[in-house]
Order: structure tokens, then C-alpha cells, then sequence
């Protein structure tokens, strides 16, 4: 009897477990898309900026090539700014590790 209870308990902890790797995979997808989702409204922020300051001088005729010059410049420097504060969440992560 006391076995079966045991293997009954055992079995119900396997369960759980495969359940929180499952939840942790999920949470780990979730956690990429939300980053993918920072990353393209931080785009559209930086593009809406530059074409918002471009409008704004009201130029009567603005250069395409120099407006979308500007927009890549802003999104790299976006970019290059996320990827820093990417590595310092490593490195902080790392650090509470160890």
C-alpha cells in the first residue's frame, strides 16, 4: 500500500515538473517575442522622430536620401544602445549567479 502511495506521488511530481518545463519554454518564447516587439516599436519611434523634426523645419522640398540617412543613423545608434543594456542584464544576471 505505503508503495503505491509513493509511486502515486512520485508520478504526480514527474507531472509537475514537465509542466514547469513546458511553462518555462513558454515564458522563454514570450520573453523573445516581447523583446522583438521592443525592438520594432523603438524603430518606428526613432523613424516617427526624425520624419516628426523634419516636418517640423517645413523645408519646402526635403531631401528623401538625407531624411532616410538620418532615420538609419538614429537606428543604429537605438540598436547600439539596446544591445549595451542587453549585455548589462547579462552581465547582472551573471553576477547574482556568482
Amino acid at each position: 500500500q505505503n508503495e503505491k502511495e509513493l509511486q502515486d506521488v512520485v508520478k504526480r511530481q514527474e507531472e509537475k515538473m514537465l509542466q514547469l518545463i513546458d511553462n518555462s519554454g513558454e515564458v522563454t518564447r514570450l520573453k523573445g517575442e516581447v523583446s522583438q516587439l521592443k525592438r520594432s516599436l523603438q524603430r518606428a519611434e526613432t523613424e516617427a522622430k526624425v520624419l516628426w523634426e523634419e516636418t517640423w523645419r517645413q523645408e519646402p522640398k526635403v531631401d528623401t536620401s538625407y531624411v532616410q540617412e538620418r532615420v538609419l543613423l538614429r537606428q543604429e545608434v537605438d540598436k547600439l544602445r539596446l544591445l549595451l543594456l542587453e549585455k548589462e542584464d547579462e552581465n547582472l544576471l551573471l553576477s547574482d549567479k556568482y
